[in-house]
C-alpha cells in the first residue's frame, strides 16, 4: 500500500469538504442529517478542541510544524513495519496536515461535523484522521509491538 498516496488523498478529502462548507454555508448555518444525532454545523475554530488556546496561531504553527517533521521522520522509517503502522502514520500526517492548510490559508480551521446526541467539540475530516490515527498507532502499540530487549 502507497502511505503517501493515501495521507496525500485525505488531505485532499478534508480541504474539499471544509471549501464546500465554506462556499454553501454561512457562518454557524446548521443543517440537520440525522435528527437528534448528527448535523453540519459550520464554524470557523481559531484554537483546538473545545476551543482551547483560542488565537494562539504562533503556537498551533510551531507545534505543528514540529509534530509534522517528527511524523515526516518517522514516517519514513516506521511505514513498512506494518500495515496498522503506515496507516496510522498516514491518518495522522494528513490530519495534521489539513488542519494547519487552514490555520496558515485562513487563521482558523474549518469545522462542520456536529454529533448532537452529546456535548462534543465539532470537527472535520482531519479531526477524524487524526484520532484514528492515534487510537491505531496505540492498538498497535499495546497489542502489537513486541518489548524491546535492552
Amino acid at each position: 500500500m502507497n502511505y503517501n498516496l493515501l495521507a496525500a488523498l485525505l488531505i485532499i478529502i478534508d480541504q474539499i469538504t471544509k471549501w464546500n462548507i465554506v462556499q454553501n454555508f454561512e457562518l454557524y448555518q446548521e443543517k440537520v442529517i440525522v435528527p437528534g444525532f448528527f448535523s453540519l454545523f459550520y464554524i470557523q475554530n481559531e484554537g483546538a478542541a473545545w476551543g482551547i488556546f483560542q488565537g494562539k496561531m504562533v503556537f498551533f504553527y510551531l507545534v505543528t510544524l514540529i509534530v509534522v517533521g517528527y511524523l515526516v521522520y518517522m514516517f519514513q522509517q516506521e511505514k513498512n513495519k506494518t500495515k496498522l503502522v503506515g496507516i496510522s502514520f498516514a491518518l495522522i500526517l494528513s490530519g495534521a496536515i489539513g488542519n494547519f492548510i487552514d490555520r496558515l490559508l485562513n487563521g482558523y480551521v474549518v469545522d462542520m461535523f456536529r454529533l448532537d446526541f452529546i456535548n462534543f467539540p465539532i470537527f472535520n475530516v482531519a479531526d477524524v484522521c487524526l484520532t484514528v490515527g492515534v487510537v491505531l498507532m496505540l492498538i498497535h502499540v499495546l497489542f502489537f509491538e513486541k518489548e524491546e530487549k535492552l
